[in-house]
């Protein structure tokens, strides 16, 4: 920006791919009915890793409310990856389902059994790939009544092998043993921090703690209908805990990553600490983490706590952040 010119007013770029441009081509790929650029994201992703289990996800969101993924399988109906895709999917598929119902409602089980038969499939199909696994483990919150605790600890050990630090692994576990579904708020955390404490410095799961955070949150915002500034909840995110859980994932996850650069799959994450931080009055890590993720920003969590943008434009301005083209 040229000197003396005027400061341009900050916007969030609330990208859904989070700046993952093959993603993006990919997603538009199944607007079209066109399978042919999933296969060939897939296939150059690999097995493993956050940007694997990233792009299955949001791709499979994609593909929830089309035939696309079928379309690929009636092709190429022994590919693995079509396999794995299909059963984020179908897991995709039975959550929409359960959402669109509203809680109360029962589960519709043959989708939820479907995506379970899916789940195995793929990771038959896929053994190396650790998604498959991440699918099952979330797919068992529409258990009416959960699952059998031998069978959760199963599947978690098969995903365990195959990526021991998965943060979005964690995370589907963590909701399980939420209040929201087949847990409480101390089995939500014992989990979290033993899952923060065996992690290696630099490894993200940490940020599991304000991740349960915002969990518990939406479970007494429910309590209250809504209500955000209920009594109960104006302490829930500065008290002394809670500000200790902030500056102890910075220093265990932040300070020790070896990259500058924040990926994609990571971009979430950031963005549940940076909340976190904000809203517990940790300034100096507050603004440190909005100046490093600049405009890229996710919805959630924000979207629990009111307006996404208002609430990071609100704080830039509070932490005095600059913005420049």
């Amino acid at each position: 920006m040229a000197r003396g010119s005027p400061r341009r007013e900050f916007t969030p770029d609330f990208d859904p791919d989070c700046g993952d441009t093959d993603l993006t081509t990919a997603r538009q790929d199944i607007v079209i009915g066109r399978w042919q650029g999933l296969r060939d994201l897939l296939g150059a992703t690999g097995p493993t890793g956050p940007t694997r289990g990233q792009r299955i996800q949001l791709l499979a969101q994609a593909c929830a409310s089309s035939s696309t993924v079928e379309s690929w399988l009636a092709a190429e109906p022994r590919s693995a990856d079509a396999l794995v895709l299909k059963a984020s999917t179908e897991t995709a598929r039975a959550f929409n389902l359960a959402i669109a119902a509203g809680r109360g409602v029962p589960i519709d089980q043959h989708r939820v059994n479907a995506a379970v038969l899916a789940c195995l499939t793929a990771a038959e199909a896929y053994p190396e790939d650790p998604t498959p696994w991440v699918s099952l483990i979330s797919v068992a919150r529409l258990s009416p009544s959960g699952v059998r605790r031998q069978e959760l600890a199963c599947w978690w050990d098969e995903l365990h092998q195959r990526d021991p630090y998965s943060v979005e692994g964690h995370l589907q576990v963590l909701h399980y043993y939420s209040a929201r579904w087949h847990g409480t708020h101390g089995l939500m955390y014992d989990f979290a921090r033993d899952a923060a404490g065996v992690a290696p410095p630099g490894c993200g799961l940490p940020v599991l703690l304000q991740y349960a955070r915002v969990e518990e949150y939406r479970y007494a915002l429910d309590a209250v209908h809504g209500d955000h500034s209920a009594v109960r909840l104006t302490q829930h995110w500065y008290h002394d805990v809670a500000v200790s859980d902030v500056r102890r994932t910075w220093r265990r996850w932040i300070m020790c990553r070896t990259q500058s650069t924040i990926a994609p799959g990571e971009l979430r994450d950031f963005n549940y600490l940076a909340h976190a931080a904000c809203r517990a009055g940790v300034t100096d890590i507050a603004g440190l983490l909005l100046d490093m993720l600049s405009d890229r920003m996710t919805r959630t969590p924000w979207s629990y706590t009111g307006d996404p943008q208002k609430q990071i434009v609100k704080w830039r301005k509070k932490l005095r952040l600059g913005w420049s083209e």
